[in-house]
């Protein structure tokens, strides 16, 4: 299997990201139910179930601790960012593009993220998978308030117009989001492909937000 390369990845920990990635893209291709550490393991270079059992003790856990990659790499693309100097129109837009480009380049990952939400929202859940989604959750929730905060902090500047964000957020998300769904890597696709449509998509974010006056001065 390709190894991605990693965002922030201890050295000590290849083995097991090995692994997630391995689950990542089988989970992704047969959704939870339908995937086996079998198919974990063959997709690992074939590398025994005991080796994914010494990291992970189920084929729940290793589902859940794909999901919780899911959010790492997303706060790990969008933190600096969101924290960092500058306007915060460019911060968003900034935001967008890395989360855009994250949703392409790890789509086994945010794909996995999205079926467990499902999964949680179907109500087929024990109460020790309610309390790992919990975790998760805060995780996702966690990412959100980095939106939030620019978000505020442009209606605040007169950057972005009078909106209320914590609603304003939700649907910002899940156009970001949505990737996942719709994206398929085209045959011939270059990083330059990507990043092109990764701006794209982050102006049309952006846009959504600005004043009225900022939209009419426009070209």
């Amino acid at each position: 299997m390709g190894r991605k390369k990693q965002i922030g990845t201890p050295v000590g920990d290849e083995k097991q990201l090995g692994i997630l990635d391995a689950a990542a893209a089988v989970f992704m291709k047969l959704g939870f139910a339908g995937a086996s550490l079998d198919d974990v393991s063959d997709n690992y270079g074939g590398a025994s179930k005991g080796i994914i059992y010494y990291h992970f003790r189920s084929k729940t856990s290793l589902f859940f601790a794909v999901q919780r990659r899911a959010m790492e790499l997303t706060r790990e693309a969008i933190a600096g960012i969101a924290t960092g100097p500058g306007p915060a129109r460019e911060r968003l837009e900034r935001m967008a593009v890395a989360h855009t480009l994250l949703m392409m380049e790890h789509l086994d990952y945010l794909r996995v993220a999205a079926q467990g939400l499902e999964m949680h929202l179907s109500g087929r859940t024990t109460e020790d998978e309610r309390r790992e989604i919990a975790s998760i959750t805060a995780l996702r929730d966690g990412n959100e308030k980095l939106y939030l905060g620019v978000l505020n902090e442009g209606v605040k500047t007169g950057e972005f117009r009078r909106v209320n964000a914590r609603v304003a957020v939700k649907p910002l998300l899940g156009a970001l989001n949505w990737t996942s769904r719709w994206y398929h890597p085209r045959d011939g696709e270059t990083s330059a492909d990507r990043k092109k449509l990764a701006e794209e998509i982050g102006r049309f974010a952006v846009h959504a937000f600005l004043p009225e006056r900022v939209l009419k001065s426009a070209p």
